[in-house]
């Protein structure tokens, strides 16, 4: 492989269409203000870089970033790219993954406001999160040991699994299907309205008005606070370890808990069970 070391490039398109190529403690920053530094790029590797400009890779095929950083100002960064590694790197500017695959994650830094969407294929470990929208519409999705901070996240997702992660997002997984969340804390208002198979597994979950309009939704001995009005119109089969404030008119399934401080039936089709354990 060709190899540039310890240059500083601010032209457009300063290595457009490039094959094979080690890049290393290199600036993409300066006067010039050149937007899509690596488009139509193939098979390249990028080692402790610093990206300050605009739209970096675009149409990318192969790629490898390790140890670099992208502001604030490096918006948009990563789009229609596949077959993508990213580890111990800064994403600091909006937008910076989008209509991509086949992505891993390692050891990342994201501040990303709409981060993620109509990605197909990625695995996110280690990493923290700062965004609004975050990943949504996308799918295939594996994330280990995330720390989340956000609005609106995962929505409209499918196909996912969740480990270990601190999740802080107000309106999470709205819409999302095929997900399983375990050994989690999730912590946020209107968590998961309108999901479709969607199971909680050793989790913790915080918030007022939690899994409504749900559709073969799962709890699996799962701690809940500060919930109240909870599983309403909700299709439902769960087991909590702690009481809840209140639970409102369950659609249909079970609700096996300690307790609840009140229980609302002003709807006839509530048809869902709950059964206090002894």
């Amino acid at each position: 492989m060709n190899k540039v070391t310890g240059k500083t490039f601010d032209e457009e398109r300063a290595l457009y269409g490039a094959r094979n190529l080690i890049v290393e403690d290199c600036r993409f920053d300066g006067p010039a203000d050149g937007e899509s530094a690596f488009k139509e790029g193939r098979d390249i590797q990028v080692e402790n870089n610093f990206f300050n400009l605009r739209y970096p890779f675009w149409h990318d095929e192969g790629l490898q970033i390790t140890g670099s950083e992208m502001t604030e100002f490096c918006r948009a960064a990563l789009w229609y790219s596949h077959s993508i590694t990213i580890t111990d790197t800064k994403l600091h500017g909006i937008k910076a993954l989008r209509e991509c695959s086949d992505v891993r994650m390692q050891g990342c830094d994201i501040v990303s406001p709409e981060f993620g969407w109509s990605v197909t294929g990625l695995e996110m470990e280690d990493c923290t999160a700062e965004s609004e929208y975050f990943m949504m519409r996308s799918d295939h999705l594996t994330f280990r040991n995330m720390r989340m901070k956000g609005k609106y996240s995962f929505q409209y997702i499918s196909d996912a699994l969740f480990e270990d992660c601190i999740l802080d997002t107000k309106d999470a997984f709205w819409h999302a299907s095929n997900v399983t969340v375990r050994n989690c804390t999730v912590k946020g208002e209107y968590l998961a309205w309108y999901c479709e198979n969607v199971t909680f597994e050793n989790c913790k979950i915080m918030g007022t008005q939690p899994l409504c309009y749900c559709k073969g939704l799962k709890l699996v001995n799962c701690e809940m606070t500060d919930a109240d009005l909870c599983f309403e119109k909700s299709e439902v089969e769960a087991t909590l370890t702690t009481p809840v404030e209140s639970i409102k008119n369950p659609l249909s399934g079970h609700i096996y808990l300690p307790g609840a401080a009140e229980i609302i039936r002003d709807d006839e089709r509530s048809r869902g069970e709950v059964i206090f354990l002894k």
